[in-house]
């Protein structure tokens, strides 16, 4: 039996938006608006999912851009969260980013994570967690986020995770309600495919 190939590989409209992007994001609202614009362009190109995240230094250097590529790519796994993470973990060259707490990592992310991004958050290595959006936000265009402790948040924290909610959270609500307005495809609507 021949096995598949699996490979992440962006469309070229991310390089070209990343090469026209600064070097360093000074603030928390500089690095989210990368995301939300990220968000934004995936949905203009339609090449996903209204969803963006990048995986930022303590600087405010990118390490790696993500998007949510799940219709395009035929794969549920690949969330925007998910992609930033699983490109910066090649980036680095360690699937801890962090390289055991020596380096700070954060993950911005448009929308809070969902089920799964949530789980694979503190594997990660991230040290911060910065949302735009809400859950709430999400399912009121249709998408499902699946089954999530109550209290995510002090989860992620007793992990040493900080959590940084509503950061841009109507541009970035804004985005979700454009992909609907303009016919986006809700996969997975109320946990049925």
């Amino acid at each position: 039996m021949q096995l598949p190939k699996f490979t992440i590989q962006l469309p070229e409209w991310v390089a070209e938006y990343i090469d026209h992007a600064p070097k360093i994001f000074p603030g928390i609202e500089d690095r989210m608006d990368f995301v939300i614009e990220l968000s934004r362009k995936n949905i203009d190109h339609q090449t996903g999912g209204p969803f963006g995240a990048a995986v930022f230094d303590a600087d405010g250097r990118l390490i790696a851009p993500g998007i949510n590529m799940v219709t395009t790519a035929n794969c549920s796994i690949l969330h925007a969260e998910m992609v930033a993470i699983a490109l910066a973990q090649k980036v680095l060259g360690r699937f801890d980013i962090s390289d055991g707490g020596k380096f700070d990592f954060a993950l911005f992310a448009t929308t809070e994570p969902c089920a799964m991004c949530f789980g694979a958050i503190p594997w990660s290595g991230v040290r911060r967690l910065v949302c735009g959006a809400r859950k709430e936000d999400a399912q009121a265009i249709g998408f499902d986020e699946g089954p999530k402790l109550e209290n995510w948040t002090a989860a992620l924290l007793d992990r040493g995770i900080d959590v940084i909610q509503d950061v841009r959270r109507e541009r970035a609500t804004a985005v979700l309600n454009d992909y609907v307005k303009y016919g986006g495809r809700i996969y997975n609507p109320g946990g049925k495919i």
